[in-house]
C-alpha cells in the first residue's frame, strides 16, 4: 500500500477540494444583519436566496494559503508562544521531575494515572474549551504515557480525545454551548443540570473503552529520564508558576473575556521565568526559546492551512448553499427524527467549518426558528449544535489543532482514524439518545 500522506498533504488536498466545490455547489446567501450595540452578525432565518459572484482563480486558491495563515495569526502567535513557553519548561527539568514524581507515586496503579489526566483534560474542555494549548504539551505527554506503559494514541487520547469530550458535552464551555444560547435566545447556563449529566456519562464510557485498548496495546516501559529522588526547590517553584498561570488563564477566559492574546502573554512569561529560576540565563533562555519556535512551526502553519478552507468557501459563496441545503429538509419530519436530523447536518457541516463557535453563529440563528415551527425546544437545538459539531474535532481532517497534534506525535491520520472512530461512534450513540429523550420529555 502506498505511504498515507501526512498532515501538510492531507490539508493542501482538502484545500484544493475547497476551491473545486465553489464550481459545482450553486452560490447563494442569507441576509445578514449587525447588532449596534453588540457588534454581533446574525443571519436572518428564511432569507435564503441564489447569488451571482464571480468564479475563484488560481490565483485566489494560492492566496487563501497566506490568507489563512494571516487570519489565525492570534492562534498561531498562542502557538509559538505557549510551545516555547512549555519548551523553556521542560528543559529546565521540573516538569520531568514532576511527572517523575507522579509516576513514582502512581507504580502498579496506572490505570488511576490514565483516569485521572484523562478527567482533568475533560475538565479543561468543558470550562474553557481547551484544545490548540494541548499542541504544546503533546511531546511531554506522550513520554509521559510512555514511562507508564501507554502508547502514543493513549497520550492523545486522553488529552486531546477527552479534552474534545468535555468541550461537546459541556455545560458551559464558552465558544460552543453559551454562544448558541446567546443565539438561541436563552438564559444563559440554563439546562445545566441535564448536560452535564450527559457529561459524565460520555465521561464514564470514554474512560472504559480508553482502559480497554490500553490494556490490550501495552508498550514497553521507558523511563522519562534520570530519577531524583526529590524535586528541587526551583523545580518547585516552576511548577507553582505553571500551575498558577493555568489558574489565571481559566478565570480570565471565564471571566474577564480574555482572547489567544492574553493567553499568549501569561505563557511566555511563565516560560521566561522558568528559564531564569532554572539558572538558564537571559541568553540560554533566549536560545532555548528559539528551539521551542522551532518545534511548533509546523503545527503553527497547520493551523493556519485549516484557516485557508473556510476562507475559500466564503468566498465561493457557497457557505451558505451548504447550511440551506443540510437543515432545509428536516422541516417535515417527526420531533424526534428532526433533532437527529440536526444532530448529522451538525457533524457534516464541521467539515467545512471546523470553527465550532463560527459554526454557532452560522447555524444558530437560522434553526432556532426552524426548530420553533417543527415543535423542538430551543435547548434541544443547542443540544444538537453541540454534541454534532463539536464530536466531530475528534476526527475531521480539517481540525488544525487535530493535525498539529498528530504530526507532532508522528501519527499519521489513517492510523488515528482507525483508534478514534469506535469511541467517537460511542459518544454520537450517547448523543443521540441524549436528544430523543430531551425530545420526549420536554427538555427545555
Amino acid at each position: 500500500m502506498k505511504k498515507f500522506p501526512n498532515a501538510l498533504v492531507i490539508m493542501l488536498g482538502v484545500i484544493f477540494l475547497a476551491w473545486i466545490l465553489t464550481f459545482l455547489i450553486p452560490k447563494g446567501t442569507y441576509q445578514r444583519i449587525t447588532d449596534p450595540e453588540t457588534g454581533r452578525t446574525a443571519v436572518v432565518s428564511g432569507s435564503f436566496a441564489g447569488a451571482d459572484a464571480e468564479s475563484l482563480s488560481v490565483l485566489d486558491l494560492f492566496r487563501a494559503v497566506p490568507e489563512g495563515l494571516i487570519d489565525q495569526a492570534s492562534l498561531i502567535a498562542l502557538i509559538f508562544l505557549l510551545g516555547g513557553g512549555f519548551y523553556v519548561i521542560e528543559k529546565s527539568g521540573a516538569l520531568g521531575q514532576g511527572l517523575q514524581k507522579a509516576v513514582r507515586l502512581l507504580r502498579g496503579r496506572e490505570v488511576w494515572a490514565l483516569l485521572l489526566v484523562s478527567t482533568l483534560f475533560a475538565t479543561a474542555g468543558a470550562t474553557i474549551g481547551m484544545q490548540e494549548e494541548i499542541i504544546a504539551m503533546t511531546p511531554i505527554l506522550i513520554l509521559f504515557c510512555r514511562s507508564l506503559g501507554y502508547n502514543t494514541l493513549v497520550a492523545m487520547g486522553i488529552s486531546y480525545g477527552s479534552a474534545v469530550l468535555g468541550s461537546a458535552f459541556s455545560p458551559s464551555n464558552p465558544f460552543a454551548v453559551i454562544i448558541a444560547q446567546q443565539e438561541a435566545e436563552l438564559p444563559l447556563m440554563s439546562g445545566s443540570n441535564y448536560r452535564l449529566i450527559i457529561l459524565l456519562l460520555a465521561l464514564v464510557l470514554w474512560n472504559a473503552y480508553l482502559v480497554y485498548y490500553a490494556r490490550r496495546n501495552p508498550v514497553e516501559k521507558v523511563p522519562m529520564g534520570p530519577v531524583d529522588k526529590r524535586l528541587s526547590p526551583g523545580s518547585v517553584l516552576i511548577l507553582t508558576l505553571v500551575g498558577s498561570t493555568f489558574v489565571l488563564v481559566t478565570y480570565g477566559l471565564l471571566e474577564l473575556d480574555w482572547g489567544f492574546n492574553e493567553l499568549s502573554a501569561c505563557f511566555f512569561a511563565t516560560g521566561l521565568a522558568a528559564g531564569l529560576i532554572s539558572g538558564m540565563g537571559l541568553n540560554g533562555t533566549a536560545t532555548t526559546y528559539i528551539e521551542g519556535f522551532r518545534e511548533m512551526t509546523f503545527a503553527a502553519v497547520i493551523m493556519g492551512l485549516a484557516s485557508s478552507i473556510t476562507l475559500l468557501l466564503e468566498k465561493g459563496v457557497i457557505i451558505d448553499t451548504l447550511v440551506y441545503g443540510l437543515f432545509t429538509p428536516m422541516e417535515g419530519l417527526p420531533a424526534s427524527l428532526s433533532a437527529l436530523g440536526m444532530l448529522a447536518s451538525q457533524a457534516l457541516l464541521h467539515f467545512p467549518v471546523p470553527s465550532y463557535s463560527g459554526q454557532a453563529l452560522l447555524t444558530m440563528p437560522i434553526l432556532t426558528p426552524l426548530s420553533d415551527l417543527m415543535g423542538i425546544s430551543r435547548q434541544v437545538t443547542v443540544l444538537a449544535y453541540q454534541y454534532g459539531a463539536v464530536n466531530m474535532d475528534l476526527m475531521v481532517p480539517t481540525n488544525g489543532a487535530l493535525m498539529a497534534i498528530l504530526a507532532i506525535g508522528g501519527i499519521r491520520y489513517d492510523t488515528w482514524f482507525r483508534f478514534i472512530w469506535k469511541p467517537a461512534l460511542l459518544l454520537f450513540a450517547v448523543a443521540a439518545v441524549a436528544i430523543v429523550l430531551a425530545v420526549e420529555t420536554g427538555f427545555a
